[in-house]
């Protein structure tokens, strides 16, 4: 006789289904979130074979070799300045004793709270001709005029270079820093017995092993200064990014600005590719803990003097001068600086960052627990590809975000017209909602790196008791791996934050109608040279990027406690 009766499931496999479609569901939210992220990204490589028409001869012949020129000056000139300033100071604060080392261990990362073009506008208000260098120098000499004497021009392609110098160092040296600290005593100490004076142990030991860190450092700074506008358009060099905006709001070519933001690509990859390939077969292991005391060198009277002119210098060309200019310009002028105006623009960059930072938290939350349920190459390819926007420069993704967003608002309003008769208008195009979508598919790899690794510190252990205790994968995250990793998530947050404020292509391009921000009254301020209007955004910048290197400094130093 048929038995009609239902088999029943046992609890124990009703929670094992129940796991399995949580798993499942974070593995495809995070996996649809990852793909629209990447949308920009993708559409850029894919506009190498759209049709620009003329458009794109044009740019060959005549603008695009000196495109190519300037930006790989401006690259090798960086590279060597970074490369000198980063790697040679924090050898000094490292591995050297003298007075004033433990300050400039921190202090050295103050360049990075200033972005490159505020450096430019402030010192080229202080080395015009009107400015307080030459007046000094015509009242100490008696010159009238300037036939009577020679003065460089800032305002040229090795100006720009010492800008983005004195910003991006703190890339390399942050990064050469701490590779420095992570060297075993044993080895260093292995290159002295040997007769090795602090120069030859310098170059046949420390340097080798920290070359995998200062090239990751000096990719980063040459990214940043491919990403770089406000200080190559105001000193009137001709890069890819002034192109970009010049094709796309000058020319209203968008296909040719696309093709030009694919051709910056290739530098990128280039720089991505030469950073993977120069650690193709370091293998660096230390065979001591890393984290004793390392015995530093004695420094006479008169290196240590050296020394502490070599750390000081950078910090006070990079943060020190350009900020205290800023700051005596806002003070003498506050009823021109301090206006309704500002409050507006600082509220403006408050909302979008503070936005930007929340949900840049909540999606790298989820793609960094989406891959740890589903560690497998898709998921990691995904993530991957959502995580590259930082090396994106923030006017590729401004092309790779209007351009597909405006097909799509203009095929919703054809669709809606030719059936229902009704304009839908632009939904999407020139709303903060682009924007705030653009800044995350900038910054989000900078939150992700953060959220992920305060979330591979935990044990997958806890996954499990957790579960044993009946807990699906969603009350696992909010209840256990949340509370363990509140830091990682506060810290992302401040990161993105920070960036936001200090966005400009992206912003210049993408902002909605009438909606300006710090960064982009400062921009306009200085191209029309009213430096005074333009000094309190200025000055809010900087002291909101100071929250990241407070951090960093905190951090190294709890590190090594």
């Amino acid at each position: 006789m048929t038995n009609l009766e239902p088999e029943l499931i046992s609890p124990k496999k009703q929670n094992q289904a129940f796991q399995w479609l949580q798993v499942s569901s974070w593995t495809i939210l995070a996996v649809i979130i990852a793909l629209a992220i990447s949308v920009p990204i993708i559409f850029v490589f894919k506009s190498v074979f759209a049709d620009s028409g003329e458009i794109w001869s044009h740019l060959v012949e005549t603008v695009l070799a000196d495109y190519i020129i300037n930006s790989f000056w401006l690259m090798l000139g960086v590279s060597l300045g970074v490369c000198l300033i980063g790697v040679g100071t924090a050898w000094l604060v490292t591995m050297c004793s003298f007075w004033g080392s433990s300050w400039f261990e921190w202090s050295l990362l103050l360049p990075l709270a200033a972005p490159a073009y505020l450096l430019a506008y402030a010192y080229t208000d202080m080395l015009d001709f009107f400015g307080p260098v030459q007046t000094w120098l015509r009242s100490i000499f008696g010159w009238t005029s300037v036939q009577d004497y020679w003065f460089p021009d800032i305002r040229s392609l090795w100006g720009a270079v010492v800008m983005l110098m004195l910003v991006l160092y703190p890339y390399v040296y942050l990064l050469a820093r701490l590779a420095f600290l992570e060297q075993s005593i044993c080895t260093l100490e292995a290159s002295r017995s040997l007769g090795c004076n602090p120069w030859r142990s310098f170059f046949t030991t420390a340097l080798p092993l920290a070359r995998p860190s200062i090239m990751a450092g000096l990719a980063l700074a040459l990214m940043e200064t491919l990403n770089d506008f406000g200080t190559v358009q105001y000193f009137g060099v001709s890069t890819f990014t002034t192109g970009i905006y010049r094709t796309w709001l000058g020319m209203g070519e968008r296909a040719a600005a696309a093709q030009l933001a694919a051709f910056l690509m290739l530098f990128i990859l280039v720089l991505i590719v030469l950073e993977r390939w120069s650690r193709r077969q370091s293998r660096y292991y230390q065979s001591a803990n890393s984290r004793q005391n390392i015995p530093k060198y004695k420094l006479g009277w008169l290196r240590s003097i050296c020394a502490w002119v070599a750390c000081f210098l950078p910090i006070s060309l990079g943060f020190i001068i350009p900020s205290g200019y800023l700051l005596q310009m806002t003070i003498n002028n506050l009823s021109e600086t301090f206006d309704d105006d500002f409050w507006s623009l600082a509220n403006h960059s408050f909302l979008c960052a503070i936005a930007t930072a929340i949900i840049a938290m909540i999606i790298a939350l989820i793609l960094a627990y989406g891959q740890r349920l589903q560690p497998n190459w898709a998921m990691r390819t995904s993530v991957r590809v959502a995580a590259m926007g930082y090396a994106i420069p923030g006017s590729v993704i401004a092309v790779g975000t209007l351009i597909p967003l405006g097909n799509f608002d203009n095929t919703l309003d054809a669709w809606m017209r030719s059936n229902f008769n009704i304009s839908t208008g632009l939904l999407l195009s020139g709303t903060i909602v682009t924007l705030i979508f653009a800044y995350l598919v900038r910054f989000l790899a900078v939150a992700f790196s953060s959220v992920e690794s305060s979330l591979n510190k935990i044990t997958p252990n806890l996954d499990d008791a957790s579960r044993s205790l009946g807990y699906g994968t969603t009350s696992t995250l909010w209840k256990v791996h949340v509370p363990l990793m509140w830091g990682g998530l506060l810290t992302s947050t401040m990161l993105v934050f920070v960036d936001v404020m200090k966005e400009l292509p992206a912003t210049l391009v993408i902002r909605p109608f009438n909606f300006d921000t710090l960064a982009i009254r400062v921009y306009q301020y200085a191209s029309d040279e009213r430096l005074i209007e333009a000094s309190a955004p200025a000055l809010a910048i900087v002291l909101v990027g100071m929250l990241p290197v407070i951090l960093l400094s905190l951090r190294i130093a709890k590190s090594r406690s």
